[in-house]
């Protein structure tokens, strides 16, 4: 999502603040706020932070204190939501759909994913390489 590429982690971070005030105030809604704020719907442990910004624009969110990032666990939300659209890479609607069948919760499949997608990306990062896509199919396929 380039909308993203172009932001500093307050502004991204104030992108979903905003996006939650809106859907809370029932104001009109750019189609990426809407987004964001159908992510956030999914996630009511998330939801009362985000009222009060103060308390999340600044946070450092660490593994080792055993804090989860709520805005990196939308943000991947979001990423696999423009997969699924795309079907990129190539399989992954049809991966994702017997999930759902499986599973029978789309939020549950999603989160499958989030897992795979979370591994593929930490190997592409300690590899230096692009991320694998086929690695990463093969890693949503096993979830069948």
């Amino acid at each position: 999502m380039p909308f993203f590429d172009t932001q500093s982690r307050d502004q991204l971070r104030a992108s979903y603040i905003e996006a939650w005030r809106k859907r809370r105030e029932r104001l009109p809604m750019q189609p990426l706020e809407m987004q964001i704020a159908d992510v956030i719907e999914l996630h009511p442990e998330y939801q009362q932070a985000l009222q009060d910004p103060d308390s999340v624009l600044d946070r450092d969110y660490s593994p080792e204190g055993g804090q989860s990032n709520p805005f990196l666990h939308m943000g991947l939300h979001l990423a696999i939501r423009d997969q699924l659209a795309t079907d990129r890479p190539p399989g992954i609607r049809s991966a994702f759909d017997n999930l759902v069948r499986r599973m029978g919760d789309a939020h549950a499949a999603e989160h499958e994913l989030i897992e795979c997608l979370a591994e593929t990306l930490w190997e592409s990062q300690r590899s230096g390489l692009p991320p694998d896509e086929h690695a990463y199919l093969a890693r949503v396929t096993r979830q069948r």
